[in-house]
């Protein structure tokens, strides 16, 4: 008996929307007959020097401007600093990378995280495909290097920036997929009852990615004191979640979450979404949900931000919580829009399914 096809996902532990890409082409690989196995870049450079990535990047966050300046000098052309960099990274990625492979044999790697790309197609003796997959509207240059056989992007814009690079670059353009539950996420009512949300009331999602960047704390509490009830997420930013939580107590329209995996009852109990630009933008369009976005991400969330506005049903608000509750409170009057096209796996699994087809693994 022929052995399954078998796939390698490399992701990367800077922020959850890498993951989910990953763990979508995985769950459809593996309804198509694959095997899968699924790393993280960052723990495959080692513990020190993944850390010590993962602090920098945070560092220039949290400097105004910082990202923005690297990104847009550097990470996009290609600058010298940035092609450096890259090399430092791939240095150590290529030797756990080549002995991944030469123990699990793939037929395809797929990678959903810029550092493994370039590392991926320096391996030797390739026997596999290999996919880059970035859900970015402008994917920078070390997502797009010679011997990628083929880019998967969610967008026009996004497949016109792979060709800036690579004119003769293969690309498949395919809905961003999403999380399994929000193909089926629970009505409204029922939501809301789960979460005592009374069912007249204005409600509001506040989250901003898996960090908790921006001052989400004390936007909560002035979206909550002028209305609304406010289901605030921390994620995994510990410090975050307990402010909340103290907060929580003095007003009874917040309700505060630290990481949780609850967020498909969260939006359907919403009736407006306020998050940074990112993947949970997608996860709203398809519950029909409108979009009030923080401008809190630099570098490629100035591009991701650009894109969903253009998309429409969404506004745009400065991280100060005045603004916030002001933009806020002016989109709850606003019309919810439809479910988008995403809303249902088909149309993901059937672009998916062809690029697999198009390298001959189909």
């Amino acid at each position: 008996m022929r052995p399954a096809p078998h796939a390698l996902l490399v992701s990367g532990s800077l922020g959850q929307g890498h993951d989910v890409m990953a763990r979508a082409c995985a769950d459809t690989l593996r309804e198509r007959g694959w095997t899968t196995r699924t790393v993280d870049a960052m723990a495959l450079l080692g513990r020190r020097s993944g850390a010590a990535g993962e602090a920098v990047f945070r560092r220039l966050l949290d400097l105004p401007g910082a990202y923005d300046a690297f990104h847009f000098s550097a990470l996009r052309p290609g600058a010298r600093i940035a092609l450096l960099a890259d090399a430092a990274a791939r240095a150590r990625l290529v030797p756990a990378l080549r002995e991944l492979v030469a123990v699990q044999r793939p037929q395809l790697v797929v990678s959903v995280f810029a550092t493994a790309t370039s590392a991926v197609n320096r391996l030797p003796d390739r026997g596999f495909r290999h996919f880059v997959f970035c859900t970015d509207v402008t994917p920078h240059r070390l997502w797009v290097q010679e011997g990628t056989d083929l880019f998967l992007v969610t967008s026009e814009v996004a497949a016109c920036a792979v060709r800036r690079y690579r004119p003769d670059a293969d690309i498949t353009v395919l809905p961003a997929p999403l999380r399994r539950p929000f193909y089926r996420p629970p009505e409204r009512a029922a939501a809301r009852a789960e979460l005592g949300v009374p069912t007249d009331s204005g409600c509001v999602l506040l989250m901003s990615g898996s960090w908790g960047l921006g001052p989400i704390a004390r936007t909560a509490v002035s979206l909550a004191a002028a209305g609304p009830h406010v289901l605030a997420v921390a994620g995994n930013n510990r410090e975050l979640e307990r402010r909340l939580r103290n907060a929580a107590r003095r007003e009874p329209r917040l309700h505060p979450f630290g990481y949780t995996d609850r967020i498909p009852a969260l939006m359907a109990a919403a009736d407006l979404v306020v998050t940074s630009s990112g993947d949970t933008c997608s996860e709203a369009r398809a519950l029909g949900r409108r979009l009030l976005l923080l401008d809190v991400v630099q570098g490629h969330g100035r591009d991701n931000l650009q894109h969903e506005l253009e998309l429409g049903h969404a506004d745009v608000a400065t991280a100060h919580p005045g603004e916030v509750v002001r933009n806020a409170l002016a989109a709850l009057r606003r019309p919810s829009p439809p479910p988008s096209l995403g809303a249902t796996p088909e149309a993901w699994q059937r672009g998916f399914g062809s690029a697999l087809e198009r390298m001959g693994l189909g």
